[in-house]
């Protein structure tokens, strides 16, 4: 059997910078296609959730509009007002209004290159226990890319555990991180079988599978044929 390359501090960084480009590649994109795809991804988790809530909250049919209306601003250029608009409808009583605002506060954030504002809002959603774990979940996986290079290997793991399991929704870019800081940690092996276990997975976007059969070769672990044998 082939011998793994050499793991050294040149390779884990490719990995990491690897990792981060994919991972992060909507945030380099054009501003009103990120704010798009935020808004999409949030309104596809939540699906009627905004209408049972304006339907129990007055206030909240009003706040609906608002917010229809920045994203409209936004779609159009106009974001100057976007951010203040956005605090304010963070403050709703109404947790769906609550949680698109943050969602789209915290991209708007990272396009202007605001991370620790970006981080903040991520945190926020994923501490709020009054929001669905969709929500959550993906509010920690977008904390946890932001945070990344400062957090010890052992964080990572710990924080990714939930998530970092075959057949949650975020395994793919959680089993990722946690591959990542398992080969900081010098358990190549362990890193392997992760790499292996989200190659098997077909619920797993196709790019990270790809890429994860790759990198589980690298690590002496053949994931080629788990990858392509039917699902049990």
């Amino acid at each position: 059997m082939a011998q793994p390359p050499e793991m050294n501090e040149t390779f884990v960084r490719e990995v990491e910078e690897n990792l981060r480009r994919d991972q992060m590649r909507d945030f380099g994109k054009k501003y009103g296609g990120w704010i798009i795809a935020a808004v999409v991804l949030f309104l596809a988790a939540s699906g009627g959730w905004i209408y049972w809530q304006q339907r129990q909250v007055q206030q909240s049919g009003q706040q609906v509009e608002q917010l229809a209306e920045v994203y409209k601003d936004i779609a159009g250029g106009n974001t100057t007002a976007a951010p203040q608009k956005l605090d304010e409808l963070a403050k709703s009583r109404s947790k769906a209004v609550r949680a698109a605002a943050m969602f789209t506060r915290a991209a708007v954030a990272v396009q202007g290159n605001d991370l620790k504002l970006a981080t903040a809002k991520y945190r926020e959603i994923a501490n709020d226990d009054g929001l669905p774990k969709t929500y959550r979940d993906i509010a920690l996986i977008r904390q946890t890319m932001l945070e990344f290079d400062r957090l010890k290997p052992d964080e990572v793991i710990s924080r990714m555990a939930p998530l970092a399991k075959p057949g949650e929704p975020w395994f793919g870019s959680a089993g990722e991180m946690t591959a990542v800081a398992k080969i900081k940690q010098g358990k190549k092996g362990e890193a392997g079988q992760i790499y292996a276990a989200i190659a098997k997975d077909k619920t797993v976007p196709d790019q990270i599978r790809a890429r994860s059969i790759q990198m589980a070769s690298s690590l002496g672990v053949d994931a080629s044929q788990i990858a392509s044998a039917p699902a049990q």
